[in-house]
């Protein structure tokens, strides 16, 4: 059974652009509902993975997508749907459980993937009898926002 990655995309580009690319997701999330299964665009090769789970759009924003995947984030799909419609994006995702937490950025054609790495997972403990997290001196009630903290600083500290 997979572990589940947690998708969120933002799209940024033209009105019309962002509209076909609202109307692509919405398709893809009725299609799922009748089929039962993960999605792809059609002008992206079946076969590579990357499908498409539970997509849900919050109905007061447009161009922005939450979704799941198996394993990992479905980046290079994305990166064809940026590539398809001449737009940009940002995709934040995350698999804690498989130390996977990153933000990918696609802008004027060049793709940053910035993530933790392993080493960034241990850097923080978790106290099963206090049911906190500690980092830093500093106690969390959750491991998000270390791993935020993180990965802003990575992407501060990131040289093109």
């Amino acid at each position: 059974m997979a572990n589940w990655c947690n998708n969120t995309v933002v799209f940024e580009g033209k009105p019309e652009a962002i509209e076909q690319i609202q109307q692509l997701f919405n398709s893809m999330a009725e299609k799922q509902r009748t089929e039962n299964c993960g999605q792809l665009p059609d002008f992206v090769a079946d076969g590579n993975g990357g499908y498409f789970f539970d997509i849900y759009q919050d109905d007061y924003t447009t161009g922005i997508f939450q979704y799941e995947t198996k394993w990992s984030p479905n980046i290079e799909v994305v990166q064809a749907i940026a590539k398809h419609y001449n737009v940009d994006f940002v995709q934040d995702y995350e698999e804690s459980g498989n130390c996977v937490y990153g933000r990918t950025t696609f802008a004027d054609k060049l793709l940053t993937d910035i993530y933790l790495e392993y080493e960034d997972f241990e850097r923080f403990e978790f106290d099963e009898e206090t049911d906190t997290y500690h980092f830093e001196g500093k106690e969390y009630d959750s491991k998000y926002e270390i791993l935020e903290t993180l990965l802003e600083r990575k992407i501060a500290n990131h040289q093109p």
